[in-house]
């Protein structure tokens, strides 16, 4: 009786490998990744990161190419989610501010001052937040593996420094293309113009918009400065955390071992991004924005009481979106804010 069983469970187990082995043949000889930025920015750099791991750990058997530029979707990367959701995109190190119109949750991150610094970040993604809004991306479709880092965007523009919200009033300010960026800079004053990444630079090089908002590592990357956006303000008004994502019927397809590896070497390059998206700008190393005020950059750092003006008059734009994101949610954000160590 126990040599039947013993054959048995052998039969069984063999059986599995084989079923196993059969399963990951099917797998694709490239799956495609998209990303608005491409390297040397630190989010190409962690997408390129997670393909160099899974790569290595699994011997080569699964290869990731990264795709950046949005040119998976001819350069809008507000589709990308879509076209992940319809298996054009095999998978995806996305934004959150590219993927809120199809997902309203999203638009936490953009509610205009609502994490004062990276610990408030961290207290979001690392936290039960973190994990409503995996929930709320997996209802639509697309598993989300592990979170990564754009930077709090900060504010640039061609005409002189900005310190209070009347400094704003007139200003053509490229946004990228979110309802909730429009109504903040409207709010501000400003006017604010929604258009691609790939189209913003040639519009800061012509005049045809003033300013614009983003990551200093995007700033140092692109060199902004080399087309005239000379003022910067650090204002810390929203943050772009970006997302590790798999169309879930390819996701699926992975061997569970497949997709632990999947998921661990993508929570490793999404570390490995953070890292680069704060270097140089914490408050303990300050060595980027050195190196941009060397290149001609002039920078200004609001008072507590310089940014609450910007604060209180988009009080009304803040409200407005708590209810369309869901006041829950909110409300269980700002208080992990609240309880975050300090």
């Amino acid at each position: 009786m126990k040599f039947t069983k013993l054959v048995a469970a052998l039969s069984f187990g063999a059986a599995l490998s084989l079923s196993m082995t059969a399963y990951a043949s099917d797998y694709k000889s490239e799956y495609k990744v998209s990303t608005v930025l491409g390297q040397p920015f630190p989010w190409g750099e962690a997408a390129q990161k997670w393909a160099e791991l899974v790569a290595e750990r699994t011997d080569g058997r699964i290869n990731l190419k990264v795709y950046p530029n949005a040119q998976l979707v001819s350069g809008d990367q507000t589709k990308e989610f879509t076209a992940m959701r319809q298996g054009i995109i095999d998978m995806a190190v996305g934004s959150t501010i590219n993927w809120s119109p199809q997902v309203k949750e999203l638009n936490l991150f953009s509610l205009p001052f609502l994490m004062p610094d990276y610990a408030a970040m961290d207290a979001l993604t690392q936290g039960p937040v973190g994990e409503k809004i995996f929930e709320a991306i997996e209802d639509k479709g697309i598993h989300p593996i592990a979170w990564s880092e754009n930077g709090f965007r900060e504010v640039s523009n061609s005409k002189h420094p900005i310190t209070e919200p009347a400094d704003l009033d007139g200003l053509k300010m490229r946004v990228v293309g979110s309802p909730l960026y429009n109504d903040t800079f409207t709010a501000l004053g400003a006017n604010p113009t929604q258009m691609s990444w790939a189209d913003a630079k040639p519009a800061l090089t012509t005049g045809a918009v003033d300013g614009q908002e983003n990551p200093l590592t995007v700033y140092d990357v692109a060199k902004i400065e080399t087309v005239g956006q000379t003022y910067v303000t650090q204002w810390h008004y929203v943050a772009d955390p970006l997302i590790f994502a798999s169309n879930e019927r390819v996701w699926e397809n992975f061997t569970p071992e497949d997709q632990e590896i999947l998921k661990q070497a993508a929570v490793d390059a999404g570390a490995y991004g953070i890292e680069l998206a704060r270097k140089g700008t914490t408050a303990d190393d300050q060595s980027l924005i050195k190196a941009l005020e060397a290149r001609g950059a002039e920078f200004t750092e609001l008072t507590d009481e310089q940014r609450q003006k910007f604060v209180d008059a988009t009080r009304d734009v803040y409200a407005k979106w708590k209810d369309r994101i869901g006041a829950d949610l909110v409300d269980m954000a700002e208080k992990s804010i609240a309880d975050r160590p300090q």
